[in-house]
């Protein structure tokens, strides 16, 4: 019985035990299970942005820039289409790897590796095929204290030129493919090749993609200008793919969303309408696996190409005002080439005075020594905004105003035109001696500089002139003159749509002589674009006008070809009203027509005649003595005395569709080609007219430029 017993008790020890052990590994269930429950409540938004931040990645793809047209709707700038081979790589992805997609892709395509590949190029090649061997000859000892960067140069330095400078054409190639696969960022395109690929390469490489991974053909785009160097230096230039976004303006762009190798504007209109040039980025997410692998892809933003830009331009106008300075200059040279050795360039303004839209701006230097291969004229239109000259007496019309508006004249008050002298100066007199008494429009007229001189004493308060006597102006006379002359665009900004614009000196604190210079021209310097809006001011009766070479900016067209809708349309805008009496304009319009309408006028031997007459323009010319630094032997330089030719003018005098100022400078003194500019004006206005003549026959110019361009695209 006893024994029973105990028995009996052994038998309940062990499920107690067990009982122990299901207890304990309940426990530890449980709190397992409170760990995931504190994970997924607490933790799990974090979680799940970790996740999410690993596995999707966005990236833009590039899309054409907008071109460029005429107000007629010819295309001045377009994007000529391209095939393209490119390479998009995923996150993570080896140098063995890159070298290995190079040399398939090598099978497929022909790349130029001449004058683009470094003896580094080449060793780090070398290394990727020989890594152990190279690794192998630096000692540990000798990398102490180094890091990556360190050591990778001191590998590249052990290996020989002798051991990299026999690969073969072949082995060249994929060098210069692995290069260019080696500038891609990931999950971003980048352009392998897109410049003389032939269909068979296009097709092959299309053909093996499944074994080319990352690599894509597609279709890229250059800038072309089917006008040639017509407008080309307003039209600007873009970067290429290898230059990308320039390193001044790298933190910029980047904060734009822009990619380090995309193209972007560097000059002119390019640079100035970036933003709506460069258009909108095909955005798209990636689904990225564990592996770095792209798993799915998704445009979550359609790209669309640049807005487009209407010009102001006329570009058939422009060929014609390039090739007229091309003439007069040529011819003006050939028949003194001594007397205008140093004459070699003209610069013209042409411009709507109503609307301050530019309708040609051209600039041409003859090239007097000739290189092989190069041509007789190169394009300076630059010229025309940033360079200043002094311009003489065309500034005579703002000197008038300036007088009557100050009350330093009276309209119609007299000056009897003779030589003057200041001190002990030599004596300043008028162009052409024996004028008379003028009155402000005669001295326009017949540009009477001693009337511009009286009228600067008068301003400040000078009224006891003495032949062969100091004089003394008040001290805030050339400020007076500074500030009307602001008026008219003269010393300041035009408020041009383009990057960059001088204005020109104007001196501080001249002496009293110097101030009566500036009444003549003969002091400051100003461009042919401030000329211009100067001139066009006058004309439209005291309106200075915003210039610009922009007209209205499109939308992208729905059709492959020609301008979309209207994105933004730029009315005239002025900057500024005179503040002169439209009586005291008038005055000075008068005497700008009998400039160049009757025969005491300065330029009525061109204006006057046939074929010019008939078209009623109205302007003023001008002389100014400018000297120039002309380069000897042993870098030495000497000065030579010249003299600038200048002119304004508008028509028809009575309602003015055109304005046009011209700047020839460095010409000889007392040649017979001084009237050079005289006859680039003439020619201009004759230019504009006949044109306008067969357009209306041809019922061109009334049309939208949407409509101008697609029948041009038709053509």
């Amino acid at each position: 019985m006893v024994g029973d017993m105990k028995r009996g008790k052994k038998k309940t020890h062990l499920p107690f035990r067990l009982n122990m052990v299901f207890f304990i590994v309940f426990l530890l269930f449980g709190a397992i299970i409170l760990q995931l429950g504190v994970v997924q409540i607490l933790n799990g938004e974090e979680a799940q942005d970790e996740i999410d931040r690993t596995e999707n990645t966005t990236t833009n793809i590039p899309v054409p820039r907008g071109e460029m047209y005429d107000r007629y709707g010819r295309v001045v700038v377009n994007n000529e289409p391209l095939y393209s081979i490119t390479y998009t790589p995923p996150k993570g992805v080896k140098q063995l790897d890159r070298l290995e997609l190079a040399e398939r892709l090598a099978q497929y395509i022909n790349m130029e590796f001449e004058d683009k590949l470094s003896t580094r190029d080449l060793k780090e090649y070398f290394f990727l095929k020989n890594r152990e061997e190279v690794v192998e000859r630096i000692k540990d000892e000798d990398t102490k204290d180094m890091d990556n960067g360190e050591v990778y140069q001191l590998q590249l330095d052990s290996i020989k030129e002798t051991e990299v400078t026999s690969y073969d054409n072949q082995t060249k190639e994929v060098i210069a493919i692995k290069k260019e696969l080696d500038k891609a960022y990931a999950l971003s395109p980048h352009i392998i090749k897109n410049s003389n690929i032939s269909y068979e390469e296009y097709s092959s490489v299309a053909e093996h993609l499944g074994s080319l991974p990352g690599i894509n053909v597609t279709s890229d785009w250059e800038r072309e200008y089917p006008y040639g160097n017509t407008f080309r230096n307003y039209a600007g230039n873009i970067t290429s793919r290898e230059q990308g976004i320039p390193r001044d303006n790298l933190d910029y762009f980047m904060s734009l969303d822009y990619s380090r190798n995309d193209r972007v504007g560097t000059s002119g209109l390019e640079q100035q309408y970036e933003q709506v040039l460069k258009g909108t980025k095909e955005k798209v997410q990636y689904e990225i696996d564990k592996n770095n692998d792209v798993v799915n892809s998704n445009v979550i933003r359609e790209g669309e190409r640049g807005k487009d830009l209407v010009l102001t331009l006329d570009v058939e106008l422009q060929e014609k005002v390039d090739q007229i300075l091309r003439e007069e200059l040529e011819s003006a040279i050939q028949e003194a080439p001594n007397e205008n050795k140093h004459l070699e360039n003209s610069v013209a303004v042409v411009s709507n005075p109503k609307t301050g839209e530019i309708l040609a701006i051209s600039g041409q230097k003859y090239n007097r020594n000739l290189e092989e291969g190069e041509e007789r004229f190169s394009d300076t239109s630059h010229q025309a905004v940033y360079n200043a000259y002094m311009s003489g007496s065309t500034v005579k019309g703002a000197t008038i105003l300036t007088g009557l508006h100050e009350g330093a004249i009276d309209p119609g008050q007299t000056v009897n035109d003779r030589a003057i002298k200041i001190s002990s100066d030599r004596e300043k007199s008028s162009y052409t001696s024996n004028i008379g008494v003028v009155d402000d429009i005669a001295a326009i007229q017949q540009s009477s500089n001693v009337y511009m001189y009286f009228l600067a004493m008068y301003l400040g308060k000078e009224f006891d002139y003495q032949y062969g006597r100091p004089i003394s102006l008040q001290n805030d006379t050339f400020q007076t003159f500074l500030y009307n002359f602001n008026q008219f665009g003269l010393g300041v900004e035009t408020g041009l749509d383009f990057p960059y614009e001088e204005t020109g000196f104007e001196g501080d604190n001249p002496a009293d002589g110097n101030i009566l210079d500036f009444a003549i021209g003969q002091y400051s310097t100003y461009t042919a674009m401030q000329l211009n809006q100067y001139v066009s001011t006058i004309a439209n009766g005291g309106s200075r006008l915003k210039m610009k070479l922009v007209k209205e900016i499109h939308d992208p067209s729905t059709s492959s070809e020609g301008l979309g809708p209207i994105y933004k349309d730029y009315s005239p805008e002025i900057i500024n009203q005179l503040e002169m009496d439209a009586d005291y304009i008038d005055r000075v319009q008068e005497g700008f027509r009998q400039v160049f309408q009757t025969n005491e006028g300065t330029a009525s031997s061109v204006f006057s005649d046939p074929p010019y007459a008939k078209y009623n323009m109205a302007g003023k010319t001008g002389t100014a003595e400018a000297s120039k630094s002309i380069p000897v032997n042993g870098g030495e330089t000497y000065r030579s005395n010249l003299l600038n030719k200048t002119l304004i003018g508008y028509a028809p005098h009575d309602d003015p569709e055109i304005a046009f100022s011209v700047v020839t400078p460095y010409l000889g003194n007392d040649t017979p080609t001084t009237g050079i500019s005289n006859k680039i004006g003439a020619r201009i206005g004759k230019a504009y007219f006949d044109l306008k003549e067969e357009r209306e026959k041809e019922g061109v110019g009334t049309q939208s430029p949407q409509e101008n361009a697609e029948e041009t695209q038709e053509e």
